[in-house]
């Protein structure tokens, strides 16, 4: 993709930027009004399990561990505005199929499944090609304000995308919230038509092609052999199995346990997106006081324990604004750790390897979302929701554990700018 940027610090100026954000505004928009209608579409229209829901709710991010890491490969070597709108497309195709299914009456939890799965699939070549295409797009020097521009806007889609979404479940049927999403999706694809037009593909070494499990071994051992990258991506990882296992059974605990709209359900996650929003925005004056890996470490050491409220939601509005506090700092936290350490990850690894490492991270973290939905389903399944709950409160306030003990303890300032090739293949 053609670099399109300056060396001032300010993406804004940039229309491709502008073009992938507002994309990137769309779809997060519509894969968040998702998020709350599709669970439950399979709660209340087809009487799904809780371990159903797990079930369904691991589909839509099981793609991330059979695809994620051949992805960054493929990624590393396509053309990215070709492929993010493809990709984007065939979200909005795949989402559209499930409305349209409940109107002919022919819905079934199978092609849920299916669905979902498949969406799933072409998320990854989103998610990891959109992380892949900002640093050409804006440059280095820029890139602390545009991912604080970016996790903002995920904070911000969280609070109007489940919002909406719990809204239009309880005003026009959760089928109608999944058609909004669909058109969502496909108002981001025909944005994207905006980007920069490719350039021509890197021109290839002499000899034989590598092999793609050569490819994506230099992309695992970048990210697991250096400490830094490792311990942001096991905290990462820790804090996904966790808050996964929680959502998972939210559904079920509003709605059966306490008996309460599902509009509830979309303002307590909508909170959660407030309080994220409010760390993404603070990451960049805590990095400025503390340093880069001293605030990551700070303000997981002090807000992670939160987590721990989580559990104790029950009846009772007393309970519920409790378990909302330990909510509030859980995602208060994520948005400082989402600009600051996706800031760091890019800055520690070469041109070259960015669309790998990039799968790299969305194959362990997503892989801990579907982990965290298959764990909380088989609990609430087996045991209790309320084990559930706890289980995924422990996991969360362990999860400042990896960076605590990390070298990023230490660590003040990004680091310079890599943009070496990478390294060597045999």
């Amino acid at each position: 993709m053609s670099r399109d940027h300056t060396d001032g610090t300010s993406p804004w100026r940039l229309p491709g930027f502008r073009a992938l954000f507002t994309a990137t505004a769309s779809g997060q928009l519509g894969t968040q009004t998702g998020y709350l209608a599709v669970p439950l579409i399979a709660v209340t229209t087809l009487d799904a399990s809780p371990g159903q829901v797990g079930v369904l709710a691991a589909l839509s991010t099981v793609a991330f561990l059979l695809i994620g890491l051949p992805a960054g490969a493929w990624v590393d070597r396509m053309r990215h505005r070709r492929m993010l709108v493809a990709a984007e497309t065939a979200r909005a195709l795949l989402t559209l199929s499930i409305p349209l299914a409940w109107a002919l009456d022919v819905l079934t939890l199978g092609q849920l499944y299916l669905a979902v799965l498949l969406t799933g699939c072409a998320t990854v070549f989103v998610d990891v090609g959109s992380q892949s295409t900002l640093p050409g797009l804006v440059g280095r020097p820029a890139l602390v304000r545009a991912n604080t521009a970016v996790v903002s806007l995920q904070a911000g889609a969280m609070v109007a995308g489940r919002g909406a979404g719990g809204g239009l479940v309880q005003l026009l049927t959760a089928p109608v919230a999944v058609l909004a999403t669909g058109v969502l999706h496909l108002a981001a694809a025909l944005r994207l038509l905006a980007l920069p037009r490719d350039g021509a593909p890197p021109p290839r070494a002499a000899g034989p092609a590598p092999r793609l499990r050569t490819l994506i071994g230099e992309g695992l051992r970048h990210v697991l052999g250096h400490p830094e990258l490792r311990a942001l991506v096991l905290t990462a990882a820790l804090t996904n199995l966790g808050a996964q296992t929680i959502n998972t059974l939210l559904p079920v605990v509003f709605t059966r346990d306490l008996g309460l709209p599902a509009g509830v359900l979309g303002l307590y996650w909508a909170a959660g997106g407030v309080s994220l929003f409010l760390g993404a925005r603070c990451a960049r004056a805590l990095a400025g006081r503390y340093g880069y890996g001293r605030a990551l470490v700070r303000t997981g050491a002090v807000l992670a324990p939160g987590a721990l409220l989580v559990p104790l939601l029950g009846p009772g509005t007393g309970w519920l604004w409790l378990a909302s506090a330990g909510w509030l700092m859980v995602t208060f936290r994520t948005g400082v750790d989402n600009v600051l350490g996706v800031t760091l990850r890019q800055h520690l690894t070469p041109d070259a390897l960015l669309g790998r490492m990039n799968a790299t991270f969305r194959c362990l973290l997503t892989g801990a979302l579907a982990a965290g939905s298959l764990l909380g389903g088989a609990i609430g399944q087996f045991a209790s929701v309320r084990a559930g709950l706890w289980t995924g409160g422990v996991l969360l306030a362990l999860a400042c554990l990896p960076v605590l003990l990390s070298p990023l303890r230490r660590r003040r300032a990004l680091p310079a700018a890599d943009v070496s090739p990478a390294p060597a293949r045999t």
